[in-house]
């Protein structure tokens, strides 16, 4: 799975319901910004304002952006993806692996040329000129945090055109490459807002960009992408703004309870420093992701094997920063090592 795992084939498969799954697979933040008791309500009539400006306007106070920089709004990140590579035409796409696999089946769908740079070894290895570049950061699945203008003076140099995905930027205080979009046409950022604001079921995602670069994926996008319930969601979750400083926190404070628990249950060798809200493990030389997950199944917990990223095996596993009550679980779950 893209995402992580399907809490619902894994909990037809382990005999319970999927709000009784503990799903360390996908990286949503176990906490909301928004209360399940004061949900918005919405009128069901008539159609939303189909250019958004209470969502707008609520994104560009909480995500400031430069003079001569716009903003367009998406059914998710994954749809604004699409929307800027099938206006790009790209011939060649660069990706920065490990990556999960979206990004190269997208690609694939619009007869680009995918091109693929081990960033653990040479991040800084030369690219195709004019090329179009994409770049996770901090990086899934190992939550590397980039510093960007040197890559961004690089890639520069090649003539690229950029797009920067800062999907989990926000749980660590680091600086956006938004700074960069009024002085640079052809770099472009993409944000989605359901792992930070722990939403998975909220579809919406952005795209920030030189203002004519906006104008032109507006022009191929259909009217009311977004449901009046999405937009008022999240408007009410941008709005708390105390959440923000709350969630960093936790999630450094969770993201080390976890990386103990996995240190101390003995099978990992190697567990990747993480600025996000997952850490990347890699088993011992004899061990197996997919034992792993299949016996931590039968204490209803979800982990994601990593053997389809690119560079990766079947030794790397992925955990997501979840509460304190599903690490202590996962850390009795995993006494005894890979059976």
């Amino acid at each position: 799975m893209n995402h992580g795992g399907n809490i619902y084939q894994f909990a037809r498969q382990v005999g319970c319901l999927p709000d009784q799954v503990l799903d360390f697979s996908a990286n949503i933040n176990p906490e909301q910004a928004v209360s399940a008791d004061n949900l918005p309500v919405t009128a069901l009539g008539p159609y939303a304002d189909p250019d958004y400006p209470l969502l707008k306007a609520a994104l560009t106070s909480r995500y400031p952006y430069p003079d001569g920089v716009d903003i367009e709004v998406f059914n998710g990140a994954s749809a604004a993806i699409f929307a800027v590579l099938r206006w790009l035409q790209p011939q060649d796409v660069v990706l920065y692996t490990p990556l999960y696999g979206e990004y190269a089946q997208i690609a694939k769908q619009l007869g680009c040329t995918v091109h693929t740079v081990d960033r653990f070894t040479d991040v800084g290895t030369a690219v195709p000129k004019n090329s179009t570049v994409i770049f996770v950061n901090p990086a899934t699945p190992d939550g590397q945090l980039y510093e960007m203008q040197t890559l961004l003076g690089h890639w520069r140099q090649a003539g690229c055109t950029v797009l920067v995905d800062e999907s989990f930027l926000d749980f660590c205080p680091a600086e956006s490459v938004s700074a960069y979009l009024g002085e640079d046409d052809k770099l472009l950022l993409v944000k989605s807002l359901s792992k930070f604001y722990g939403c998975a079921g909220i579809r919406i995602g952005f795209v920030l960009a030189a203002t004519p670069v906006i104008r032109q994926l507006r022009r191929l996008e259909p009217a009311w992408k977004l449901s009046s319930f999405d937009m008022a969601y999240m408007q009410q979750a941008l709005a708390n703004t105390a959440f923000i400083d709350q969630t960093r926190q936790q999630t450094r404070q969770r993201r080390e309870l976890l990386a103990q628990t996995l240190a101390d249950s003995g099978l990992f060798t190697h567990i990747y420093p993480s600025q996000a809200n997952f850490l990347l493990a890699e088993l011992a030389a004899d061990g197996d992701g997919q034992q792993l997950q299949a016996r931590l199944a039968t204490a209803r917990i979800l982990i994601r094997v990593c053997a389809n990223f690119t560079g990766l095996t079947n030794r790397h596993v992925r955990f997501a920063v979840k509460d304190e009550l599903a690490i202590a679980q996962l850390a009795k779950s995993l006494q005894g090592g890979v059976s």
